[in-house]
């Protein structure tokens, strides 16, 4: 009984103790502050299409948000998810259901630009109304690159 008790105990210290040395270090998200929000209209032969919902095709209008962000961490940032929403002439969100707009691969320490294509139906009216937006991001790299 004493030497199973004993055995328990040792092989109990031995995955505490080597759990701490194989699992990867946990990787923080980290706030960014997004300032200088603005939106322009698709270069021409960019965002030329129609945005599918339900299974019926509709004219859509390309745009581009761009922004400045600002790292403050101290060092690169990876993934970061950028959230925001958009309303139209009339106060009515651009994007149901949806205020991640898309992804920046890196943000760099300090401040830098960035730009985000997005698809809005075509009848809804402009000037577009852009609010709450931020970013989080990684200290290394989440998604898969393939």
């Amino acid at each position: 009984m004493f030497r199973r008790l004993f055995a328990i105990i040792i092989i109990s210290i031995f995955f505490f103790l080597t759990t701490g040395i194989f699992s990867p270090p946990a990787e923080a998200l980290v706030q960014i502050k997004v300032t200088d929000i603005n939106y322009k209209e698709c270069p021409i032969g960019v965002g030329e299409g129609s945005v599918t919902s339900g299974g019926s095709a509709l004219p859509a209008t390309c745009y581009l948000i761009t922004g400045k962000t600002n790292n403050t961490s101290g060092k690169i940032l990876y993934d970061a998810d950028v959230f925001g929403r958009i309303y139209d002439a009339n106060n009515e969100p651009v994007l149901q259901n949806r205020s991640r707009l898309g992804a920046l691969e890196q943000v760099p320490i300090g401040m830098s630009e960035f730009e985000l294509r997005i698809s809005v139906p075509s009848n809804q009216p402009t000037p577009l109304q852009l609010k709450q937006f931020k970013a989080t991001g990684f200290s290394s790299k989440v998604y898969p690159t393939f």
